[in-house]
């Protein structure tokens, strides 16, 4: 294909809205999805870095699970993002092994501070880096499939979400269950007051007349 030919094609294209797959996306798209995948390979080249210092076995079981879902996660993404048309296979559901019952209450805990050197490192940091990671996940994903034009990028991006917040539910719940991330409560009076500050609106209203005539 001439450049000439190839500059008519794409013209043609904009002016008609038929866009070839690969090509198929906008420029908030590109950056945002670009951000994605920077922050998931970032988390997953943590995952490895960190597995050799975990000393618990479920914290062990809980980073390889997730590693092994994000890394297939960022293979079909990439893959859609690159040709725009589905991946090989279609988002998986990650499926926490984690109870849902959070232990609330303070308990006396020694003050937090930085390491001195890498010899500090413990089970409590490294699932505060994996749980860290699984925010910043979530959180730029959605921002990325507000913007994203292609639509099956924008589905994979989508339905990748859910899953970057089952995995930080299931370490907070890990934290939470050997006290690294302590849950306060109000007291009964007020946690009542609050969730009874809202009710029901009742029927359908009558909605006001629009001007369109």
């Amino acid at each position: 294909m001439t450049q000439n030919h190839f500059d008519g094609q794409m013209h043609q294209n904009m002016h008609t809205g038929s866009v070839p797959p690969a090509m198929n996306h906008g420029g908030h798209e590109l950056f945002d999805v670009h951000e994605v995948l920077s922050n998931a390979i970032a988390g997953l080249n943590q995952a490895i870095i960190l597995r050799p210092h975990v000393k618990d076995p479920e914290l062990l079981d809980i980073l390889d699970r997730q590693y092994r879902f994000a890394l297939d996660e960022y293979n079909i993404t990439v893959e859609c993002f690159k040709t725009g048309k589905d991946p090989s296979h279609p988002t998986g559901s990650y499926k926490m092994q984690q109870g849902n019952d959070f232990i609330y209450g303070m308990k006396p805990s020694q003050p937090k501070k930085p390491m001195q050197n890498s010899n500090e490192i413990t089970d409590e940091m490294i699932s505060g880096f994996l749980l860290g990671c699984a925010k910043t996940n979530a959180t730029a994903k959605t921002a990325a499939a507000l913007e994203t034009c292609n639509p099956v990028v924008r589905r994979v991006l989508q339905d990748s979400v859910p899953n970057c917040i089952e995995m930080a539910y299931e370490l907070a719940l890990y934290q939470n269950k050997h006290h690294y991330y302590q849950v306060p409560q109000l007291a009964e009076q007020d946690m009542q007051q609050l969730v009874n500050s809202y009710a029901s609106a009742q029927g359908q209203p009558a909605l006001p007349p629009n001007q369109i005539q």
